[in-house]
């Protein structure tokens, strides 16, 4: 098996020094650096340099510089994708976001993990497991997530939280690590809703 097909099958593959991974990876690095390079009137540009770089994108979508990811191709962003400043993507595994998913500044989506065991660790050695976040999200400044998680529909994800489980629809999660706060009620978007109807 080559590296790389040791990584997508979630094995312990060679991060560092496999030269094929090694290329995909400066090829990204190269188009970040082109597309935060751009000046942000730039839309239509910009787009297009993500829409090479990612799997799969919505027609609308809106991700401010600067923005980093490691290979592009595992990245799935649904519609209205918005993510502020510093978003930070390591998708040596999938990323996958749904519909209507807002990130703020300074968050960070890390498929990529390293073994405990300092031997293997120092030879380079690393594996992945996806992320997918679901519709509806929002994701608070700061937030870090981790190899392997799912978050569900409609939550809201508390700044500064350090994701490293799952978390259910429907629910505001905070802390490090992340933990469910309480669950979104119906009566609670209502009254949201009729606020800002005043």
């Amino acid at each position: 098996m080559t590296e790389k097909e040791k990584r997508d099958a979630g094995m312990i593959y060679d991060a560092n020094y496999d030269e094929e991974l090694g290329k995909e990876l400066m090829d990204c690095k190269d188009k970040c650096f082109e597309y935060n390079s751009l000046r942000p009137s730039k839309v239509k540009e910009k787009e297009q340099i993500i829409r090479q770089l990612f799997c799969h994108t919505g027609k609308n979508f809106l991700i401010q510089t600067p923005f980093w990811c490691d290979y592009g191709y595992n990245i799935e962003i649904g519609e209205n994708f918005y993510a502020n400043h510093n978003l930070v993507i390591l998708d040596a595994a999938k990323v996958k976001f749904g519909d209507n998913v807002f990130v703020a500044p300074d968050c960070g989506f890390y498929t990529a993990g390293h073994p405990i065991d300092v031997e293997r660790r120092n030879k380079g050695l690393e594996y992945a497991y996806p992320i997918t976040v679901g519709n509806n999200v929002w994701i608070g400044g700061g937030v870090r997530v981790m190899p392997g998680v799912t978050i569900g529909n409609n939550v809201v994800i508390g700044s500064g939280s350090v994701v490293t489980k799952d978390i259910p629809d429907n629910v505001v999660a905070v802390g490090n690590p992340c933990k469910v706060l309480r669950t979104i009620t119906d009566e609670e978007v209502r009254m949201e809703i009729n606020k800002n109807d005043i």
